[in-house]
């Protein structure tokens, strides 16, 4: 082999080795970017789903509470439907899959009908009877935030699920990352060997070539 010819060489695996690392190392990081979006997405979902179940938790409580207290907590029991109200909203809009789609549906039509059944027991609390709030309270208002919870902690199982799924793959996905950026750095190591050998042959080559030729 001619010093022209190992020199193109060198040439050749100076130029691509550096480029293949490069290549390798983004596509590994851009794969991580990915997946890691996917991880805070999923995240996000089930905070939101969790949210909710705590929303219809406190407002059955404030309803409670305000039931047996003659009305104080009622200011409680009204910011505490405004939070869910709008949680449910924002979830309505966020988490659009369907099986997220259907038990949020659930979910609201049982908080509708719990904040129905409220305005009837509210107007019996303003004209003292008192017995009537608790027949509402203990009876249709139980089962609507029976169902309400139900729902809101099945939406939040689904959610835990799928963020552990996602979260397992991201975890495959940086092993497997690891693995490649591993494996591109032996063939560097090995590239920067061939080229010592190259850079070595070439000298040599080229101080024989000079004994032969001394003018």
């Amino acid at each position: 082999m001619t010093i022209r010819v190992k020199l193109y060489a060198a040439i050749v695996m100076t130029v691509l080795g550096p480029v293949i690392t490069i290549a390798v190392a983004f596509a590994a990081f851009q794969s991580l970017s990915d997946r890691f979006d996917e991880v805070a997405d999923r995240s996000h979902r089930q905070a939101l789903a969790l949210e909710l179940k705590f929303a219809v938790t406190d407002l059955n409580g404030w309803q409670t509470a305000y039931g047996y207290d003659d009305g104080r907590s009622r200011p409680q029991f009204e910011r505490s439907a405004r939070a869910a109200r709008e949680l449910l909203a924002t979830a309505e809009r966020e988490l659009a899959e369907p099986d997220e789609r259907a038990l949020l549906d659930r979910l609201r039509t049982s908080f509708e009908e719990f904040m129905r059944q409220d305005g009837v027991a509210f107007e019996a609390l303003q004209a003292g009877r008192q017995e009537r709030v608790r027949q509402i309270l203990l009876g249709p208002e139980i089962r609507n935030f029976e169902a309400m919870a139900t729902a809101a902690s099945r939406l939040a199982d689904v959610e835990a699920s799928r963020n552990a799924d996602v979260e397992q793959r991201f975890d495959e996905r940086l092993t497997d990352a690891k693995k490649a950026l591993v494996v591109v750095g032996l063939g560097a190591g090995v590239l920067i060997v061939l080229l010592l050998l190259t850079a070595s042959d070439i000298a040599r080559l080229a101080l024989e070539r000079q004994a032969e030729d001394p003018s």
